[in-house]
């Protein structure tokens, strides 16, 4: 099969397109041909060598977190999945490699693709998709009438994590440049901030939650516009010993993990907030649920851009820019 392999840790490095022998399904596995790959800021960190102290990885590999696909077999174990069915899945850490023409994926983490959806569609869901639903239904179990703020709304997690806020009954304000207000307020977003002329901090106030997947300065203003009893969730960091543990990472890195959270931990106590840092694990069960609103209406995918295959480095370049109005993609079967 055709891939793009990750020779050596390095910010900027390119991929290598390579020919790769096809990957064998074990016992609970299923085998997928991947029609189309979303990208993701957390590949381009990896690529970086970011999270080499909490990621199991090892150049030469594959990156991808995202596919939408045709399952081709399956192992002797898996019920839920046939040949010839259209699925999506963001695989499970330790086994990441969407791409690339073909994956093995555990059958826990796919479900089928929603009707409805083009394959470059539902490539560009299952990671921000769950990072959402773990987020705010998961972990903060936001009930309708509450007040969220989610940064950076126009972004790939963003414009799936309004909808998902509104679908739950909050009342949703994002930060965003002026150009993409429109964008966010079809989304649901009820108060939008231009991130470029104003502070939210002076105009936010006795938020329930907060969800930031921005710089140091963001998260620590952040703390400003939450009520007490309030909850900040970041999903860039800095991580927690709570989070080394759940991940089994020896005692020195968890006290590492304790270092790194001490300050933002320290800031958010004295104000009677809760500061979690949240990394999105793969669930198909959780990513069925979403299907189901995608097919309902409730979530809709924003894209911005569909690379072909062979563009796949310049896919990256471009994600990198920052520019992006939700998802990049990679379409490895175009037309499909």
């Amino acid at each position: 099969m055709k891939a793009f392999l990750l020779d050596a840790y390095g910010k900027g490095t390119k991929l290598r397109f390579a020919d790769l022998p096809d990957p064998q399904p074990g016992p609970r596995d299923v085998l997928v041909r991947i029609h189309a790959a979303g990208l993701n800021l957390l590949d381009s960190k990896i690529r970086n060598g970011a999270f080499r102290p909490l990621l199991p990885y090892k150049p030469p590999l594959i990156l991808g977190h995202d596919l939408a696909g045709v399952v081709e077999a399956v192992g002797s174990a898996v019920t839920r999945f046939a040949p010839g069915d259209a699925v999506f899945a963001r695989p499970r850490d330790g086994r990441i490699g969407t791409l690339a023409e073909r994956i093995a994926v555990d059958e826990a983490d796919l479900a089928l693709k929603p009707v409805g959806l083009t394959m470059a569609e539902a490539a560009g869901m299952p990671l921000v998709a769950l990072t959402a639903w773990q987020a705010l239904v998961e972990l903060a179990a936001v009930q309708p009438g509450a007040k969220v703020l989610i940064h950076a709304g126009s972004g790939g997690f963003g414009s799936v994590a309004i909808q998902l806020a509104k679908h739950l009954g909050a009342t949703v304000a994002t930060t965003a440049s002026g150009a993409s207000t429109d964008m966010v307020r079809a989304l649901g977003a009820d108060v939008v901030i231009d991130y470029r002329s104003q502070r939210f901090e002076t105009i936010l106030s006795d938020y329930d939650l907060v969800i930031c997947g921005q710089d140091a300065d963001t998260l620590a203003r952040s703390l400003t516009v939450l009520k007490p009893g309030g909850r900040l969730i970041s999903i860039s960091g800095p991580p927690t010993v709570e989070f080394a543990r759940a991940q089994g990472l020896n005692w020195v890195l968890q006290q590492v993990m304790r270092v790194l959270s001490l300050g933002i931990r320290r800031r958010a106590r004295a104000k009677g907030i809760r500061y979690d840092f949240m990394f999105m694990r793969a669930d198909g069960g959780q990513l069925a649920q979403l299907g189901a609103l995608i097919e309902a209406g409730a979530i809709r995918p924003v894209m911005d851009r569909i690379f072909p295959f062979d563009q796949t480095n310049e896919a990256f370049a471009y994600l990198e820019t920052g520019r992006a109005k939700g998802k990049v993609v990679v379409d490895l079967q175009p037309g499909r």
